[in-house]
C-alpha cells in the first residue's frame, strides 16, 4: 500500500505540528510548508494527493493558491482558516476548494472530511473506487493493490500510471495523458520513462508479464487496462 501524501500549508508551527501528528497517526505521509512559495515548490516536486491550506499566509493570500494547487495533478484542496465569513467560504469553493473547515477544528471531523475529499477526487474522474481484474483488486481511494488478498507494493510513479489506466477501464489512455498526470512538471514528456514504469508494473501485477493481459499496448498511442466487466 502506497501512503497518500498530504501537504499542510500554514505559517503557524503549532498548527503544522498538530496536523502533522494527526495525519501521521492516520497513516498519511506529511509534507509541510510555511509559505505560499514553499507550498508551490513542494506541490511541483512531490505531487501530493491533498493539501490542507490556511488562507493567512505571510507572502500571499491562500485564496490565490487554491486554483494554482488544483492545477497540480489531481490534488484535493481543503481550506482550513480562521476566516468565518460566508464570502470567504464561497470564494474558496468557487475557486475549486473541495471543502472549507474553520479554526478551531475537531481533528476527527477533519480526517473524515479529508477521506471524503480523497474519495470524491477519485469518483469525479469517472472511476469506481475499487476495480477488479480477475483476482487483482485495486482500491484507488486507499491506494491498496492486492491479488488473492496478498498486498502488492507499488512505487508512487507506478501507482500514478496505474491509476490513470484503471480510471478508464477498457479504453485507450494516450501516452500524453499519462505523462501529464504522472510527470506534471516534465515538459519534455519522455515516453521512455513511461515504458519503464509500465514494464515494472507488469512484473508486479501480470500473471505472465511476457504476455500481458491486463495492461495492453496500443502501438504508438498508449495503453489500455482490461478490467472485469
Amino acid at each position: 500500500m502506497s501512503q497518500q501524501r498530504i501537504l499542510v500549508v500554514d505559517d503557524e508551527l503549532h498548527i503544522r505540528r498538530l496536523l502533522g501528528n494527526t495525519l501521521a497517526r492516520a497513516g498519511y505521509a506529511v509534507l509541510e510548508a510555511a509559505s505560499a512559495r514553499d507550498a508551490m515548490r513542494i506541490a511541483d516536486a512531490e505531487t501530493p494527493d491533498a493539501a490542507l491550506l490556511d488562507l493567512g499566509l505571510p507572502d500571499r493570500d491562500g485564496l490565490e493558491l487554491v486554483p494554482l494547487l488544483k492545477k497540480r495533478g489531481r490534488m484535493a484542496v481543503i481550506v482550513i482558516s480562521a476566516r468565518e465569513a460566508t464570502d470567504d467560504k464561497v470564494a474558496a469553493l468557487d475557486l475549486g476548494a473541495d471543502d472549507y473547515v474553520t479554526k478551531p477544528f475537531d481533528t476527527e471531523e477533519l480526517l473524515a472530511r479529508l477521506r471524503a475529499s480523497l474519495r470524491h477526487r477519485v469518483n469525479e474522474q469517472g472511476a469506481d473506487a475499487v476495480i477488479t481484474a480477475g483476482t487483482l483488486r485495486i482500491d484507488l481511494a486507499n491506494r491498496d493493490i492486492s491479488r488473492d488478498g496478498a498486498p502488492i507494493k507499488l512505487t508512487r510513479k507506478e501507482f500514478d500510471v496505474l491509476s490513470q489506466l484503471v480510471m478508464a477501464p477498457g479504453r485507450v489512455v494516450t501516452h500524453q495523458r499519462i505523462l501529464a498526470a504522472a510527470w506534471p512538471t516534465d515538459q519534455d514528456g519522455h515516453v521512455e520513462y513511461l515504458r519503464i514504469v509500465v514494464r515494472n508494473l507488469r512484473q508486479k501485477i501480470e500473471l505472465d508479464p511476457a504476455s500481458p493481459r491486463l495492461i495492453v499496448n496500443e502501438l504508438g498511442v498508449g495503453y489500455r487496462f482490461m478490467a472485469d466487466a
